[in-house]
């Protein structure tokens, strides 16, 4: 087990460094750095003295030693646009965008597994075909498309909840957080289903399949041939073994939850990282982009990492195997 979990990390930071490099090569390929700080007046030795300020005539390899060592402290540098620490831009930005994944992540859970198993087990009822016709609906529709849709219904036609921003939030030190007034949680309604949506249909899809399948394996037909009720059957033997690949597709949707969040974000402007990088990539403001592609793929490989411990920990398949090798 011990040997498994070091494998895994050792990927991870092969992986970080892959991001790594891509990062580093968006400030080398997107034009010259200091052409975004100076204005076009500039004289040419000013600037040459930014660029050797900026460590910009070193060698490759030494900037880019410099930059993940940089990096690894949060110290992603100077934003082009906002002249501000990118590391205090996108912890002002975090809380909110961390909100709103977490809801939609509980939302997709709490809705979609009981979805998932209602479905498997009254497959021929009239409420499973309207589960099954909204699954569709949240597979096949795009996210901004359910966002204005959303928007129109329930903030332009009904007036029931909001149509863009955060709320009302309180700081608890330096998170803010809006999950405590009323106004915050009205906010996050709309927003939480919209980047929510396709999980809850993936979810629930995954544990309806999972679940029939495990009803017709032999130790099911065991269970019932000794008696036990529906109840125990469904609840204390199928959906426990229903589970466990729910784990791994809950976990990886996660960190898809958090890197897709942009597009919630930029429809609702909701005040998160993602409205950050769009606002970013407008203004080609390559150290805001690097960091948040450099923190997304480190959301990522933890999530990863722990989903594939959890795993393992979980499945005594697994286990065996993995005592086995």
């Amino acid at each position: 087990m011990l040997a498994f979990i070091l494998r895994r990390i050792f990927q991870s930071i092969v992986v970080l460094l892959c991001v790594g490099v891509i990062a580093f090569a968006l400030f080398r390929l997107v034009g010259d750095p200091v052409n975004q700080i100076v204005s076009i007046d500039t004289p040419y030795e000013q600037r040459m003295q930014i660029r050797k300020e900026l460590g910009l005539d070193d060698p490759a390899i030494v900037q880019f030693g410099r930059y993940l060592a940089k990096a690894a402290r949060f110290d992603f540098g100077i934003s082009y646009q906002f002249r501000q620490p990118v590391a205090s831009l996108i912890g002002e930005r975090m809380p909110a965008t961390l909100e709103l994944t977490f809801v939609a992540a509980l939302f997709s859970l709490v809705i979609g597994i009981p979805m998932g198993v209602f479905t498997a087990l009254r497959r021929r009822s009239f409420l499973s075909g309207v589960f099954m016709t909204v699954s569709l609906i949240g597979v096949s529709l795009p996210t901004f498309l359910i966002a204005i849709l959303l928007r129109y219904i329930f903030s332009v036609q009904l007036g029931w909840l909001p149509s863009f921003g955060r709320g009302q939030v309180v700081q608890l030190g330096w998170w803010s957080t809006g999950l405590l007034t009323a106004s915050g949680l009205k906010a996050l309604i709309l927003p939480s289903i919209t980047l929510g949506l396709f999980q809850m249909t993936l979810i629930m899809r995954l544990v309806r399949a999972e679940m029939l399948e495990v009803l017709r394996t032999d130790y099911i037909k065991f269970a019932r041939a000794r008696g036990l009720s529906d109840r125990a059957v469904h609840f204390g033997h199928a959906l426990k073994n229903t589970l466990v690949p729910v784990i791994t597709i809950a976990g990886l949707q996660l960190g898809s939850i958090i890197a897709f969040a942009l597009i919630t974000e930029y429809v609702f402007q909701w005040p998160g990282m993602g409205a950050l990088f769009l606002g970013a990539v407008q203004n080609v403001d390559i150290p805001v982009m690097a960091a948040y592609l450099l923190l997304v793929s480190f959301i990522f490989v933890v999530v990863n990492l722990v989903v594939d411990v959890l795993y393992a920990v979980v499945d005594p398949r697994l286990r065996a195997n993995l005592q086995a090798a």
